[in-house]
């Protein structure tokens, strides 16, 4: 009787396995089929977090510093390729302003008071392309993922791009704004400082992100998602470490050139009574924290084309 329900059991066993593992397999097929390209635009508000601008205390390159007056839009397109429906890979293009004022800083007579005697900005058109994995990882949890109408998903995104800046400045002379890299405002290529090295205008940064995505119908969603870029540099607000002796502008520069220079360089001058509060070697940015910046977007998503060919049914049967 002992050999017949082990017996028993073990048929069982074996069957349930069985049936388990071909689930998993036509689930696994299941997903696999849902491929498709979805193509896209964003927009949506940007911000810069830098050295320049910033709140009360210590300046830092999270949310904490950033200045809600100096939003601005950023715009972009993108184009997805979905092998399944938990995971899509994206490539994206985006363009917008990023800008940092020391002005707008609500002094509060702590460490935020020397970036506002500090008194520079500056303003910078970005262009930026990545590529990203989005992953969506509450499908594992749907009956069916084949069925996105009016479905939710949240979602992750890291990826590597590149993009482009050129920051500017105002001259405290006229008002104008001016291009700074030329201008070598921490000696940056200059003998006597071998380690600040010329930046470059174009450079690596990493997106990571969240997002949720909502889908109207079959092919059209709307998402919101929020991208933190962290860079490699600490130069697009064209500050980073201290402030260097203005003579050296005129060994290097032109005289109206090294004149501008100097005047962009060190800006602390307390009603304009031309003095300066800060001299070679005062701390002028923070080294140690690299550049950063982050925007919140709106798209509007549509689905090009599926292989799926349970893709639209979103709806029960209807009898006759």
């Amino acid at each position: 009787m002992k050999q017949k329900l082990h017996s028993f059991v073990w048929k069982c066993l074996v069957v349930t396995l069985l049936i388990l593992t071909g689930s998993t397999y036509s689930y696994s097929q299941y997903l696999e089929k849902a491929s498709f390209f979805e193509a896209g635009i964003t927009v949506g508000p940007s911000n810069f977090l830098g050295d320049l601008g910033g709140n009360y205390g210590r300046g830092t390159t999270f949310l904490k510093d950033n200045n809600i007056p100096l939003t601005k839009l950023m715009f972009g397109a993108y184009l997805s390729y979905q092998p399944s429906e938990w995971l899509a890979f994206r490539f994206n293009g985006s363009f917008g302003t990023l800008e940092g004022d020391d002005a707008i800083i609500n002094g509060k007579g702590g460490l935020e008071e020397a970036r506002k005697i500090r008194n520079s900005n500056f303003r910078s058109k970005i262009a930026e392309a990545f590529v990203g994995a989005e992953i969506y990882p509450t499908v594992f949890l749907e009956d069916d993922p084949s069925d996105v109408f009016h479905r939710i998903r949240p979602y992750g995104l890291i990826g590597v791009g590149v993009f482009h800046f050129n920051p500017q400045g105002t001259d405290p002379a006229n008002g104008q704004w001016v291009n700074l890299k030329g201008l070598h405002t921490e000696g940056q290529g200059f003998t006597e400082y071998p380690d600040r090295k010329e930046y470059k205008f174009t450079q690596v940064n990493i997106p990571l992100g969240i997002g949720v995505k909502y889908f109207v119908n079959e092919t059209v969603s709307l998402s919101l998602e929020a991208i933190h870029r962290k860079t490699f540099t600490d130069y697009i607000d064209d500050v980073s470490t201290t402030y260097i002796d203005p003579a050296l502008f005129y060994n290097y520069l032109p005289m109206a050139q090294a004149q501008q220079a100097e005047r962009l360089a060190n800006k602390t001058n307390p009603g304009g009574l031309g003095l300066t509060i800060f001299g070679p070697g005062d701390k002028r940015g923070t080294p140690t924290n690299n550049d950063a910046y982050y925007s919140v977007g709106f798209k509007l998503g549509i689905r090009l084309g599926s292989g799926n060919p349970y893709r639209n049914s979103t709806r029960c049967p209807v009898r006759y």
